[in-house]
Order: structure tokens, then C-alpha cells, then sequence
């Protein structure tokens, strides 16, 4: 006689399902614990790949504040792709339509007898060839997608898998909602750079994080030349160009993890954690010849513009608050202007 206990199916489903609600209760504690895109996206990815045991993991989300397209940019795992080409998916496609109105994961499949062969959004999935596209929603929206690749077992996604990838999507598309207006409240909505109070916060931060980890932090201060006098000669709205222009150097010439602000007017900060104050330098450099070659088109033909920046270093001993370093910047700043403008001037 088997004298071993047998625990009931309907009680195994329940103790599983329990067990999957106090998963998801802690990736809703996760994904909610940062407000920071880039360490958000990593965790989302990393969730659904551990969840899920898989090889690889992408999703799609819009770039910025003013931008509807939704891009796979650098948020993906261990998909190979060919980098001449865009991965980008119109918000207007019959693939963001299906999704709106479905709420459920598609296979490959499974879109491909549901959507037009020219649907150009297609395309792009199909190029990646994903197992499985979960919707990602938050407040009714579609905030992104979701692309999942191949599973270490090599098993199909099981329909109570899918349920509760679902799920992982609904929290996480809250998450995303709930960064995207921390980023616009945060956000100066001319040059798409950091506001001056989210740049005083982040240095407080960063400076008390390099300290604990003993790693370099460098600052750069940087201002336009001449800038008043493209505003009185030229009017306001080439002003504003300039602005644009040269914020927009800035961005493309640091890391994802640096923090870039319009301190105020037409002077921009740059806060670079762990980097020397000769590798914020050359970063200094990059930007000053980068603006210096740009023209800005205005009614009375093509305008030059440059910048005169400062560079310095966190040091622990004397800068045990935000206005030590950067009045150490920003004297810097105005050496490089009384030596003639647009030159890059370092001070330790």
C-alpha cells in the first residue's frame, strides 16, 4: 500500500497562484523603487528574462517627451540586429491597433495571419523574430511593447505563462507612465535637457555616491558666447535655436548615465560620474569643437555659434556641499572667457 501523501491538484493550482501574486507584488515593488528610465528599462528586461528563462528580451518605447514613434534603441538583451537599420514602430500601424484592442500576447504567428504583409511595423517584428509580443499598457495606453525571444527549456509559452507575462506588462506600464511625467516635470521642455533644481538633486546624490564607492565625479559648466547678441540682432526664435542646437550637442557627446541640465539662461551643466577631470575635458573639448562647427539657419543666412566651458573635479575634502565644486566650474567657465571664448579651461 502507497502510503505517500498526494497533494490535490486544485491545492497545488492555489499555492501556484499565491506563489505568482507574491512574485508580482515584488516586481510591482522593483519596477516602482526608480523613476530613472534607463535603470527601469534594464529592470523590466531582466524581469520578464528571469521569469520567464529566456535568451533574449527587447521593448519598445517612445525616445523622449516630444517623440510618438516607439524605438527599441539600445533596450534589448541578446537579439543580434543589424545596426544599419532603424528598429522603430509607427503609433499609427495596424500592429498598435491590434494591440489597443486586444489585450493579450500575440506569437509571431499569430500577427503574421492577423496583419498585412506591408504593414512596415510588422516588419520590424518579423526581423526579429520574437516568440512572443506582449502589449505594454498603462491608464488604457499602449506605452510600449514588449519582444521575447526563444526560452532556455525551448518549451511554448503556456497560456497561464502568457496571463501572467500580461501582468508583468501591466505593472510595468505603470512604471513606465509613472517615469515618463516624472521626466517631464523634471524636464526643460525647450532643450530636452534636466531642470536646474533636478541637476542640484542629482549632484547631492552623486557626489555622496562617488564618495562611498571612492570613484571620480567631474563637472562641466558651459555658456554661449555672445549669446545676447544673437537674441538682439537676430530675434528671439534664433535664439532659441541656438539653445536647441547646442543642448542637443551636448546630449549626442555624453553617456546615457550622465546628467545634462540647463543651469539657466544660455548656460548649460554637465555632471559626469565617474570620470577624471581629464576625461571630462575631453568630453569639454568634443562638445566646443562639435558647436563650433554648426551653423544655425536664420533669415540673414548661416550663423556661427560657440562656447566657453569649464571643467573641474569632485574633491571630498573641500566640497562637502554642491556650491564648492561648482563655483570651482563656473570660475573656470569665465577663465576660458576672459582668455578669448570658446576655449575649454580645466581647474583642479
Amino acid at each position: 500500500m502507497n502510503s505517500e501523501f498526494k497533494v490535490p491538484i486544485e491545492i497545488e493550482l492555489y499555492e501556484r497562484k499565491i506563489y505568482d501574486l507574491k512574485q508580482l507584488i515584488e516586481i510591482s515593488k522593483g519596477l516602482n523603487s526608480t523613476l530613472e528610465y534607463n535603470v527601469l528599462i534594464d529592470s523590466i528586461l531582466l524581469t520578464c528574462m528571469g521569469q520567464m528563462q529566456l535568451f533574449k528580451a527587447g521593448i519598445f518605447l517612445k525616445k523622449g517627451i516630444d517623440n510618438d514613434v516607439y524605438s527599441l534603441h539600445r533596450n534589448y538583451k541578446g537579439f543580434e540586429l543589424d545596426h544599419q537599420h532603424e528598429y522603430e514602430i509607427d503609433p499609427q500601424s495596424d500592429l498598435i491597433r491590434l494591440l489597443e484592442k486586444n489585450n493579450r500576447c500575440y506569437t509571431l504567428e499569430e500577427l503574421n495571419a492577423l496583419l498585412d504583409n506591408d504593414d512596415s511595423s510588422l516588419k520590424i517584428i518579423n526581423a526579429m523574430k520574437p516568440t512572443l509580443v506582449v502589449p505594454l499598457k498603462g491608464k488604457g495606453k499602449i506605452n510600449g511593447i514588449i519582444v521575447l525571444g526563444g526560452r532556455i527549456n525551448g518549451e511554448d509559452f503556456r497560456e497561464e505563462e502568457k496571463e501572467y507575462l500580461l501582468n508583468i506588462a501591466s505593472l510595468a506600464g505603470i512604471a513606465i507612465q509613472n517615469a515618463y511625467l516624472y521626466e517631464m516635470a523634471t524636464t526643460d521642455m525647450m532643450t530636452k535637457l534636466k531642470i536646474h533644481h533636478f541637476f542640484q538633486n542629482s549632484l547631492t546624490e552623486l557626489r555622496e555616491r562617488a564618495l562611498q564607492h571612492n570613484v571620480p565625479l567631474s563637472v562641466i559648466m558651459m555658456d554661449i558666447d555672445h549669446f545676447k547678441k544673437f537674441n538682439d540682432t537676430y530675434g528671439h526664435t534664433c535664439g532659441d535655436m541656438v539653445l536647441i542646437k547646442v543642448a542637443r550637442i551636448v546630449m549626442q557627446n555624453i553617456r546615457p548615465t550622465d546628467v545634462a541640465a540647463r543651469y539657466g539662461g544660455e548656460e548649460f551643466a554637465v555632471i559626469l560620474y565617474n570620470a577624471t577631470i581629464t576625461e571630462a575635458e575631453q568630453v569639454a573639448e568634443r562638445i566646443r569643437k562639435q558647436v563650433e562647427k554648426t551653423k544655425i539657419e536664420s533669415e540673414k543666412g548661416l550663423l556661427s555659434v560657440t562656447i566657453s566651458l569649464g571643467v573641474t573635479e569632485f574633491i571630498p575634502k573641500i566640497d562637502i556641499d554642491n556650491k564648492s565644486i561648482i563655483e570651482r566650474a563656473d570660475k573656470a567657465l569665465y577663465m576660458s572667457k576672459h582668455a578669448g571664448r570658446n576655449k575649454v579651461t580645466t581647474l583642479k
